[in-house]
């Protein structure tokens, strides 16, 4: 059995091991995207990105760029991860609003990270203005990810949060201060941050004041 055969072995380990080998073996575009859209293994397909790195870049950009219009949400995904990790400034101009907004969380989220790491800084600003329309989406991981995405986008951050800051959507809202919490503090704990914001939208902030107070003055008393 070759390599490229290999890759699509029962065996998790047997794929890994294939997907290392052939990294440096030339021609094998087509068959590393192939198998990046629908290996089910994460190291795997981790590694399948690993192994289009190796390949020549005027060979592998092209076709990872038409994996963007995929059918297949897997393919899409790991396209856009592939593209971060090349880190060929160009490839910027095929993340599109559609990709940032994709319907399939995990496409959003590999979208979300490439752009803030292949965005040049003049488009930053811009890229912010998308992001936030996308803040209240999915669950936890979803929210993180967003936020360190615009977290990574640094301070001018803060003006693009202010209209979700008053968003009648209190999943909006939440979402949002949390994020402005994270930009401020990047070491705070995310998941206490999304309780305290919605704590603050709930209570208003001067309460959620009076609230923290009266704690604190009960914990010294005892």
């Amino acid at each position: 059995m070759t390599a490229v055969e290999t890759l699509a072995a029962g065996n998790s380990s047997a794929r890994l091991r294939a997907a290392m080998t052939v990294g440096s073996e030339p021609g094998l575009v087509d068959a590393l995207l192939e198998r990046c859209a629908v290996e089910p293994d994460f190291f795997v397909r981790d590694m399948l990105t690993w192994a289009l790195t190796r390949q020549p870049v005027e060979l592998t950009v092209p076709k990872v760029l038409a994996e963007l219009q995929s059918e297949t949400t897997q393919a899409r995904s790991q396209a856009l991860h592939t593209l971060s990790k090349l880190g060929v400034p160009s490839t910027w101009a095929a993340i599109t609003p559609e990709l940032l907004r994709d319907p399939d969380d995990e496409v959003a989220r590999t979208a979300w990270r490439a752009a803030v790491v292949l965005a040049p800084f003049e488009m930053h600003e811009w890229l912010a203005g998308v992001l936030v329309t996308q803040l209240g989406r999915g669950d936890r991981t979803v929210q993180l990810s967003l936020s360190r995405a615009l977290v990574g986008l640094g301070e001018l951050v803060g003006p693009a949060l202010e209209p979700a800051l008053a968003s009648v959507d209190p999943r909006v809202r939440s979402h949002a201060r949390a994020t402005d919490l994270l930009l401020r503090d990047p070491d705070a704990a995310f998941a206490a941050d999304v309780e305290a914001a919605k704590r603050v939208d709930a209570l208003g902030p001067e309460k959620e004041a009076a609230a923290e107070a009266a704690k604190k003055a009960a914990e010294t008393a005892c």
